[in-house]
């Protein structure tokens, strides 16, 4: 396929993360093709200075005005030109430069909403791994990608697969195009055999370490409780316009198979792999083209044999819950997002059992009073009250 000779600005949010990383990866083996304009981070001024010397950004920037700071002394003692901003509104500005022509969302949680509304404002090519902005408020930014002709990609390998296996006519609508339903698949995370008795005593360490991907602490957690997958199936509905029964998820626990797409024809589409980001993330990045993303070729032969499974409710209360909220609508899946936020950061500081994170969230859930969630004022709204019945749950420990 031809070569583009456009190079394109990218701003890559999160990019000290394991998405960011790898999206900087795949962009190093085609400096042709892509420049990066601006890198952003939370609070890890060391790693984004690193990347600053490498990638000499125009802009960097990260949420702690102290790190920032300190950023600000790295840039000056290495000689760059990189202009160094911090705070929330500092992601929304760099989102929407004339300069950047793709934003690569990748922070985590709650705290990359605002940044990817105001990439889908300004009418960008916003590659989307952050799954929680959709969650939060998939109406909001649907509209927006609408109102204002951005492009919506997938960057999470599961609904980046569905894409690919979607017709090129999808947006008549799924029915219209013949699809019956959606394969979403699921590794079943470290704790899918595991005596269901031992999980009250699972270890942080032990929940992160996840057995086919290379993840964040808190996706990993998410993974293992396969609340991951629960809030994919709420991305999956707002991305591709199905309702939650339209969804089914299945174990496969090679993660050979990222997702598949079933025709009334009773033809299945699958997309295969093996297990690493950059595959979505080069999709995404030169899509309608291919491009090579430095992953290895599977090899067929060795995979040998693919295995699927039905997921365990009783295992993973947290899939139940996903839907339950996804049905429920307006900022129920907001409310939902807070919870696992919270109870999983209380998790990884030792603060509660690893089955304490479902039952914060079905608390949550019972107790938080709900809106439409049409207006972000809602979301955000929903989004700290949960917050607040979460936290207190956890520090009265009546989860137990």
């Amino acid at each position: 396929m031809a070569r583009s000779e456009h190079i394109s600005g990218v701003a890559v949010l999160g990019s000290t993360g394991s998405i960011g990383v790898s999206t900087l990866d795949v962009i190093s083996r085609h400096p042709d093709r892509y420049k990066v304009v601006a890198l952003t981070a939370n609070n890890d001024d060391e790693g984004l200075l690193a990347q600053c010397v490498e990638w000499h950004p125009e802009f960097a920037v990260l949420a702690d005005n102290k790190a920032a700071e300190r950023l600000q002394q790295g840039v000056r003692q290495h000689g760059l030109e990189t202009t160094v901003l911090s705070g929330a509104e500092a992601l929304e500005q760099v989102a929407a430069l004339d300069s950047v022509e793709t934003v690569v969302a990748a922070i985590v949680g709650a705290a990359g909403l605002r940044s990817a509304l105001a990439a889908a404002r300004a009418g960008k090519r916003l590659l989307l791994a952050n799954k929680e902005a959709l969650v939060m408020s998939g109406r909001i930014l649907m509209d927006e990608v609408e109102k204002h002709n951005a492009v919506l990609l997938p960057l999470d390998s599961e609904h980046n697969a569905i894409f690919q296996c979607l017709p090129v006519d999808s947006n008549l609508g799924l029915e219209q195009a013949g699809v019956d339903k959606i394969l979403l698949t699921a590794s079943g995370g470290p704790f899918r055999t595991a005596d269901i008795e031992t999980l009250e005593t699972v270890t942080p360490e032990q929940a992160v370490a996840h057995p086919n991907w290379d993840m964040g602490k808190k996706i990993s957690v998410d993974s293992a409780t396969m609340m991951n997958k629960g809030l994919e199936v709420i991305e999956a509905c707002w991305l591709f316009d199905v309702r939650p029964e339209q969804i089914q998820v299945v174990i496969h626990s090679q993660s050979v198979i990222h997702s598949m797409v079933s025709y009334i024809d009773g033809s299945v589409l699958a997309q295969l792999g093996n297990p690493d980001m950059r595959t979505p993330i080069a999709h995404a990045l030169a899509w309608p083209e291919r491009i090579e993303s430095g992953v290895q070729q599977l090899d067929i032969f060795a995979v040998a044999q693919l295995d699927f499974e039905a997921p365990d409710n009783q295992r993973f209360p947290c899939l139940e819950l996903a839907f339950q909220a996804m049905d429920q609508g307006g900022s129920a899946p907001a409310v939902l997002n807070a919870a696992n936020e919270v109870a999983v950061s209380s998790f990884l500081d030792h603060k509660l059992p690893f089955t304490g994170i479902a039952k914060v969230i079905r608390h949550t859930l019972q107790h938080a009073s709900f809106s439409e969630a049409a207006t972000l004022e809602q979301v955000l709204s929903a989004d700290q009250q949960a917050r607040e019945l979460a936290s207190e749950y956890v520090t009265t420990e009546r989860y137990r």
